[in-house]
């Protein structure tokens, strides 16, 4: 027992240093590490498992919706990166330079990819000429560098894995529809994949994207009261393509502008299945990407007959498709449980003498330690209902948090006293002004638009701050 008490212990409380919380959780439950790079990660075996499923769950919705894979360069050229003013501008803080090939000093420099839209376009004005070469819809699987000052795993580091999709249209109206779209694949995945619920809309015209015309953005609630931007669909007009002269002839021989879309989904998902659906005792992840759905326990496995039906068990769950493993290792069983439930796994199977006898297992849910008798005779059906309950539960408390950390705004008094009394997002009017946001996040020691809000009629027709006649209506949240 004292060691299994140690290993809970090496998790500090949720609510008592959140940050520290966060920072054990991913530490004990062995998802990354820093590597000898600042700010770079050593994603491991656990960690990168996450990725594995979030990244075939989403590269099949891709797929569904004509989304073709392809792979382009780490490198870029500085005169490309410089050939659209506002993306320069936005990304310039962050570039890493290669000024040396060798011990040749370059006759250009070498930009590491923050993001590929230059490289895309570069690529396109060389192959695009014709209506007939027109979609592009592409995505890559890679990763970028950013030289963030402040780094923390999965959160913000320079070096991050993502998929970037990038697509090429013949019309303003095709390129606004795949940029609706892609937005929607995520949302789905958030909710149905990942089990975590959010805000979503437009960003305010000062928080787009580099280069961007419009910028659609998932907020998800962490479990501190703040916001995590968890995904963007970015629609980007004719500029891009115009400032690399890609121009396609139409039916009618007639010399057209492209218009292009952008869209990213990144490690930095896993960190809010962390922050969202995380406890005490450590990770708890949702089945659907759970890397090991169910872990079997042998229980007195020093006892005739045990070890052998839990090995059967699992060749029949294995069999029945589901990822699991056994845990015969000569700890504990109360050390096996702890284990269990600090890496999140979803569900344990505890098997012992007496269940044999009885023909029945013992299934716990990691998510709020249900146990739940089931014959050995419907265990390979039985548990696939378990997990998807587990599933279903874990999406119905986060919206449950979520909708009870979200409250509304006329007065500027009344948003400092809400954002006092309840972390999460406000609603609040806003006339546009970036000033006025500036001067909301000083009062509210911190707070911005997340996102706008179309969809709902405006609760005042004045700026909280200003007073002057609204244009929006936001969602306004401190964040990551």
């Amino acid at each position: 027992m004292a060691n299994e008490k140690k290993l809970v212990e090496n998790i500090t409380p949720r609510d008592e240093d959140f940050a520290q919380w966060y920072t054990d959780v991913v530490r004990e439950a062995e998802l990354c590490d820093y590597s000898s790079v600042k700010g770079c990660l050593n994603y491991l075996p656990n960690g990168y498992a996450i990725w594995e499923l979030i990244q075939a769950d989403l590269d099949r919705r891709f797929k569904e919706t004509g989304v073709e894979n392809v792979y382009l360069p780490t490198l870029i050229p500085e005169n490309l990166l410089e050939k659209e003013a506002d993306h320069v501008e936005g990304f310039a803080p962050e570039v890493a330079w290669v000024t040396h090939g060798g011990m040749e000093r370059l006759q250009e420099r070498l930009c590491i990819r923050p993001t590929s839209e230059t490289l895309f376009c570069d690529l396109w004005s060389k192959t695009v000429q014709s209506y007939r070469d027109l979609p592009k819809v592409w995505n890559q699987w890679n990763s970028v560098l950013r030289w963030e000052k402040t780094t923390r795993p999965f959160l913000r580091s320079r070096e991050f894995l993502w998929q970037e999709g990038h697509t090429l249209h013949a019309t303003y109206e095709e390129a606004e529809e795949r940029t609706i779209q892609m937005f929607h694949v995520y949302e789905d995945c958030y909710k149905e994949t990942l089990a975590i619920p959010f805000v979503s809309g437009r960003k305010a015209e000062h928080e787009k994207f580099a280069g961007a015309q419009d910028t659609y953005t998932i907020e998800a609630l962490m479990h501190d009261g703040k916001a995590l931007q968890s995904a963007t669909s970015h629609f980007f007009g004719s500029g891009f393509p115009d400032a690399f002269d890609i121009k396609y002839v139409d039916k009618n021989n007639q010399l057209h502008s492209a218009y292009e879309t952008s869209w990213g989904w990144s490690t930095r998902s896993i960190g809010a299945i962390i922050m969202v659906h995380g406890d005490d005792s450590g990770l708890v992840l949702p089945p659907h990407v759970a890397p090991v759905e169910c872990r079997i326990i042998p229980i007195a496995q020093h006892k005739e007959g045990v070890l052998d039906r839990a090995h059967a068990l699992f060749d029949e769950l294995k069999k029945a498709g589901y990822r699991v493993k056994i845990d015969e290792s000569d700890k504990s069983p109360g050390w096996k449980f702890s284990e269990q439930e600090m890496l999140g796994i979803p569900t344990r199977i505890e098997i012992g003498p007496k269940d044999i006898e009885n023909n029945q297992v013992v299934v716990v849910r990691r998510d709020n330690r249900e146990k739940i008798i089931v014959s050995l005779d419907e265990i390979a059906t039985k548990l696939r209902g378990i997990l998807e309950t587990i599933q279903e539960d874990m999406y119905n408390r986060a919206v449950d948090f979520l909708n009870s950390h979200i409250d509304s705004a006329v007065a500027m008094d009344e948003m400092v006293e809400k954002f006092k009394a309840n972390r999460g997002f406000v609603k609040a009017c806003w006339c546009g002004d970036p000033e006025c946001e500036g001067e909301v996040k000083y009062a509210t020691g911190g707070a911005a638009t997340r996102c706008l809000i179309e969809d709902e009629e405006m609760i005042s027709d004045k700026c909280i701050w200003c007073g002057k006649p609204a244009k929006h209506m936001a969602y306004w949240g401190k964040s990551y």
